[in-house]
């Protein structure tokens, strides 16, 4: 049954819609190796794309072959002045250029991103016309980058673009390592903080995860990048623009139900997670509410 319903997935997204209800409202997954399409909804529709941006972000970093135990402080100027997210990182805190690429990633800090940007060999013009070159060589046409957290709704791109800046993130192996760390204890001015992932995913009982991030603002709508393992192969999938973590987890849960399905495996019909397990209840109590959240809400 659920290799008729992939099937009927990969032939009518109105099918779709039916079969398995995807929250999301722009999706790509394709198989890593071969590139094939597996699924797809509005992959080149232009939106944008929060702390996915990050992705970018630590990619132009370790291509500038920057000195990863160096120092760096954080300074007033990391401050998130425009969406006012707040962070457990304190101005003043100084950590690694590893230890910063660490929360960037892991724990999505946008004072940690800024600070990588403000700290890069160059400065931050330089970090500028850097990511626009790996924009072009990584032949992501419909992207544009601005800053280095993906708090700017002028950070765009589709996920036509951001498959092949997750395939390109995946093979960095810091990036692959840090981003499927579930937690981490990090010294901050003298005292040890413990900080988690964003994705929840992440550790999750049944979950093979090769690559993770997540992205959440008001304009974009909560986002995820993640490279998963199921029935031994490996894909990647983009999901931009879910109202909810719980629309944006179950759309995860039912991809990686249908990969199983396409490989000949059938998973179990309910998948118990910390961030599923009340999954099916709110993604439809969210399917048709706007989205709401504080202007002092966390964004990732």
């Amino acid at each position: 049954m659920l290799k008729k319903m992939f099937a009927a997935v990969l032939m009518t997204l109105s099918t779709a819609a039916i079969a398995v209800p995807f929250g999301s409202q722009s999706i790509l997954v394709v198989e890593d190796g071969t590139g094939k399409v597996l699924l797809e909804k509005n992959a080149n529709v232009v939106v944008p794309i929060a702390s996915l941006t990050k992705l970018m972000t630590a990619m132009v970093v370790l291509d500038s072959k920057a000195n990863m135990k160096e120092e760096i402080s954080i300074d007033q100027d990391d401050v998130d002045t425009l969406k006012h997210s707040t962070s457990r990182v304190p101005v003043g805190a100084t950590l690694t250029r590893h230890d910063v690429l660490q929360l960037a990633l892991m724990s999505s800090d946008n004072r940690a991103a800024a600070s990588l940007a403000r700290t890069y060999p160059g400065g931050p013009t330089a970090f500028a016309v850097a990511v626009n070159a790996k924009i072009k060589a990584l032949g992501m046409r419909q992207t544009v980058i601005e800053e280095p957290t993906g708090l700017s709704p002028n950070n765009q791109s589709t996920a036509a673009d951001l498959v092949k800046m997750a395939v390109a993130a995946s093979r960095y192996p810091e990036i692959s390592r840090i981003t499927t760390d579930s937690k981490d204890v990090i010294q901050i001015k003298g005292r040890d903080v413990e900080y988690h992932n964003t994705n929840r995913l992440v550790g999750a009982k049944g979950w093979d995860i090769g690559l993770s991030k997540t992205g959440f603002t008001n304009e974009a709508g909560r986002c995820l990048i993640m490279r998963i393992k199921s029935a031994g192969k490996f894909a990647t999938m983009i999901l931009l623009n879910a109202r909810a973590n719980s629309v944006r987890a179950m759309d995860a849960v039912n991809i990686r139900r249908l990969l199983a399905a396409e490989n000949g495996v059938e998973e179990p019909r309910v998948v118990r997670t910390a961030a599923t397990v009340k999954a099916t209840a709110k993604a439809r109590r969210h399917k048709k509410a706007p989205v709401k959240a504080s202007r002092r809400r966390r964004a990732d």
